[in-house]
């Protein structure tokens, strides 16, 4: 080291200062054989940190299925999953949080959320075709929470419309645990053909190494950290911490990339996300098993003196790294000069596993790569876990305590007008789904987002899914719930299931209570996924998501998964297409309201379990789902979840106008019959001729169905009472959110 002996060196105070525990200080002098300088000590403060590292999270995320018929590259081993989706083609997709930075700055959090992810994907020679994010968001009525709102969705619509890819599906929860520290959770998928993939790694000793794109500045500098720490009232004061996207740049970026994967002159490429410089670096050189001679003065940066730790940990956006075969820079810098964007040789690949980082003359850090790299140095924990009290005490929840409702009218305008149920117009008018591709589903509504595979007779399809208050109330049952609901609603939309990438969202990982949550979200994800045989390709966690205040929030594991229509003539949607179509119900309705939107909003019990689920016969509807889909029996298909089977026919309903008259199960109790969210149910409907086709099919496939009555009119019509007209219920659904935050 030759600039460093002039400044005074680190104690463990600065190393807890940058969210090192004092034995990783001490396990860092064990590495370097002496005390890191403050550059190096910044350079493992980030890359040991929870975001980058998974040191908590690690062992249980080994354990969850990463094997499946189409997979191509596994989790961990690409910026993102890549499966086989026929033809010559393959998707790459990938899900991951901006949490921290959208409760900050809403904006520009939430916005390079986006840039980020887009960028995961086209790094690996993908080009993005669709979007979808999952947004949490406190209670709707504070004026806070509506400032967080329409920040994130202002910051995801500008910069996805800007930048030409289609946002086309998501969801959108509100609870009050969410106040403080809201969950912003952006999904890209790309396509690529076979063969024209880049990895994410560096080899060759002598081949030079270039960063693209824009200069770096000083934003976004200990993001990683950031993350990775609680939320509490002088986080504000970080606000360097959150970067600012230029999405008009991020295009350049993007086809920049790709033709220059076209050149064949690239060895390895990455995005240069959370950790910048230091991320990229040490990634690519640990997969490649070379090292890296960098020089920090040759960065293009937009501030002046920058400090070699700035410019190492600076998370400016729409960067990238390449490492290219010697001899053909000018084909990369040809390419790079025609998008008008930076392309500067910042450093070359060497033998062994160092990285050394100069600032001219001065060798300003010198760190060995594996060690900062998961699977290689960074340490890996296994935390205490206890089952938390109010677990147990859910358990002594039972439904003879509730009142049914003196006016089912009311709740069902509770319900149907309700935030988490109501439409989410207001969000998505913001998006433009329509920009850059054709996404068959925009006039058609369906489960799942479908999106057209040009050229082909196929479509994938897309969805989002977790109830945090499921998992909340039963962290094992919710996961696997939400694996089954995302899966269920691309059954419904005519695809089948293929992979899943998740954004594991949950408190601080030192909180044994938290931490039961997440090993049992695992142990449950990982039951249905294997059931489902959707192998997990990625994504990501993000624990801290607490306030010092407020404590966590709903454990909230988002499963992102992608599924496939072979044939796009088996798309089906939701809504009732012909007055006189019969309505069965595939699956049984249960004596249940626990943990229902009917339950904690209109009665307001909090506590209670999660709703009855059964891994087995979902598994068992679904693909009898699939078969009556497959033999062309069914008009539409809607699963029923959130606010029961009155919500799945009224949203059927309001496409067209088209009313419906069915009878209730007088052994199950009304409340429960029409609100409960007991799972595996999908609600079909068949025209006449078709009846007795269908219910042929059902008995063979031996699952449990019933007819519940037939389409009519504009009414809701219940066991011979009228509660009103559709075009009522829909006005309600799709004007309570605008009524709360303005149009």
């Amino acid at each position: 080291m030759h600039n460093t002996q002039q400044e005074a060196l680190p104690t463990v105070d600065t190393a807890k200062k940058l969210g090192l525990l004092p034995e990783e200080f001490e396990k860092i002098k064990e590495i370097l054989g002496r005390t890191p300088n403050f550059t190096e000590l910044s350079i493992y403060s980030v890359m040991w940190s929870e975001h980058c590292s998974y040191k908590n999270s690690i062992t249980w995320l080994k354990t969850l299925p990463k094997d499946g018929p189409h997979m191509l590259a596994k989790a961990g081993e690409e910026n993102a999953g890549l499966v086989d989706i026929g033809g010559g083609l393959s998707c790459a997709f990938k899900i991951e949080s901006h949490n921290h930075p959208s409760a900050i700055e809403p904006y520009q959090g939430a916005a390079t959320g986006v840039g980020g992810i887009n960028r995961d994907i086209f790094t690996m020679g993908a080009r993005p075709i669709a979007q979808l994010n999952s947004l949490r968001f406190g209670d709707i009525n504070s004026p806070k929470t509506q400032w967080i709102m329409k920040g994130v969705v202002k910051g995801i619509g500008n910069y996805g419309n800007a930048f030409g890819i289609p946002t086309v599906g998501g969801e959108v929860f509100f609870d009050e645990c969410y106040n403080t520290n809201p969950l912003v959770n952006a999904m890209s998928v790309g396509i690529v053909k076979a063969g024209e993939t880049v990895s994410a790694t560096s080899y060759g000793a002598g081949n030079p190494v270039f960063i693209v794109g824009s200069a770096t500045g000083k934003d976004g500098i200990h993001g990683a950290t950031f993350a990775s720490t609680d939320i509490t009232e002088n986080s504000a004061d970080d606000l360097p911490a959150v970067q600012v996207g230029d999405p008009f740049q991020e295009k350049l970026l993007l086809e920049a990339s790709l033709e220059v994967i076209k050149t064949g002159a690239v060895i390895g490429m990455q995005d240069m996300g959370a950790a910048g410089i230091t991320c990229s670096t040490s990634e690519m050189s640990a997969k490649g098993e070379h090292g890296m001679d960098v020089w920090l003065h040759k960065v293009p940066t937009r501030q002046q003196g920058m400090k070699p730790f700035e410019i190492l940990l600076s998370e400016s956006q729409e960067r990238m790294l390449i490492v290219v075969e010697k001899g053909k820079e000018d084909a990369i810098k040809k390419v790079f000069e025609k998008w008008d964007l930076n392309c500067e040789q910042i450093g070359v690949v060497t033998k062994g596993g160092r990285l050394k980082y100069y600032m001219y003359e001065d060798l300003v850090a010198d760190v060995p790569a594996e060690t900062l790299v998961l699977g290689g140095g960074a340490p890996v924990y296994k935390r205490e876990y206890k089952e938390p009290a109010y677990y147990a005490e859910s358990k002594k929840f039972k439904i003879e305590d509730v009142k049914e409702p003196t006016d089912y009218k009311q709740a069902m305008i509770h319900l149907i007008s309700h935030p988490n149920i109501a439409s989410k117009r207001w969000v998505y008018n913001q998006y433009d789904s329509m920009v850059g591709t054709v996404n068959q589903s925009t006039n058609n509504p369906s489960d799942a987002a479908i999106v057209n595979i040009k050229e082909t007779t196929k479509a994938l399809a897309l969805s989002v899914d977790c109830n945090s208050r499921y998992v909340n109330a039963d962290p094992e049952v919710g996961c696997a719930i939400a694996v089954s609901e995302a899966s269920r609603n691309i059954v419904c939309s005519g695809g089948e299931a293929s992979a899943v990438t998740n954004c594991l969202n949950f408190g601080n990982p030192y909180n044994p209570e938290v931490y039961w949550q997440f090993v049992s979200s695992i142990k449950g994800m990982s039951a249905a996924c294997l059931k489902f045989q959707t192998p997990v390709t990625g994504g990501n966690v993000s624990f801290y998501n607490q306030s010092s205040f407020e404590g966590p929030v709903f454990p909230t594991p988002t499963i992102g998964m992608l599924g496939l229509l072979q044939d796009k003539s088996t798309q089906t949607s939701l809504s009732f297409k012909t007055e006189g179509d019969c309505i069965y119900i595939i699956g049984e309705c249960k004596n249940d309201i626990s943990s229902s939107e009917y339950v904690y909003s209109y009665h307001k019990i909090k506590n209670t379990p999660a709703p009855y689920f059964n891994l087995d016969e979902e598994f068992d509807i679904q693909h009898a789902v699939k078969t009556v889909i497959k033999h062309k029996l069914i008009e539409s298909a809607h699963d029923c979840s959130d606010g029961g089977l009155f919500v799945c026919l009224a949203e059927s309903a309001f496409q067209r106008d088209l009313g419906f008259d069915i009878a209730t199960d007088k052994n199950i109790r009304k409340d429960a019959f029409l609100f409960g969210e007991a799972q595996g149910r999908v609600v079909v409907t068949v025209k006449k001729d078709n009846e007795i086709a269908l219910v042929d099919e059902l008995k063979k496939l031996n699952v449990k169905f019933s007819k519940l009555g037939f389409t009519k009119g504009n009414e809701v019509k219940i066991d011979g009472q009228s509660f009103g007209s559709i075009s009522e219920f829909k006005n309600l659904y799709d004007t309570s959110i605008e009524k709360i935050v303005g149009a």
